[in-house]
């Protein structure tokens, strides 16, 4: 009887683990779009600079768009921008770079976040 209770617990433990995985996510970049428009207010989709930079974002060095006034941490960081550093980032922007002026809370939803980051993944 000891066996089949310890099969019971592991079979427990494989439905707990199960469902507690991550499943994996197809991200959704049309549902970015959406995320994006919050943003909008403050960054472009071209390259025109607002209160934010406007530049396609991916692969390029944090701070690095011409004529754009960043913060000295931003300037200083040695952030090159990719998925996973941007997911961080719009998750919480003062603890990826801390001293950055952008005013931003942070964006808590991580597959909003994700499908935010999609769709700047789209912008060149």
């Amino acid at each position: 009887m000891k066996s089949a209770g310890k099969i019971g617990a592991f079979i427990g433990v494989l439905v707990v683990a199960g469902a507690t995985a991550n499943r994996g996510y197809a991200q959704d970049a049309e549902h970015g779009k959406t995320i994006f428009k919050a943003c909008a207010a403050c960054h472009a989709t071209d390259h025109a600079n607002r209160v934010g930079p406007g530049r396609g974002i991916i692969g390029r060095k944090a701070g690095a768009v011409p004529g754009f006034p960043y913060s000295n941490a931003m300037k200083n960081s040695d952030v090159v921008w990719d998925a996973k550093i941007l997911d961080a980032y719009v998750g919480s922007p003062q603890q990826v770079v801390p001293g950055n002026r952008m005013p931003y809370a942070g964006l808590k939803n991580p597959t909003d976040r994700m499908d935010l980051v999609a769709y700047l993944a789209t912008l060149k």
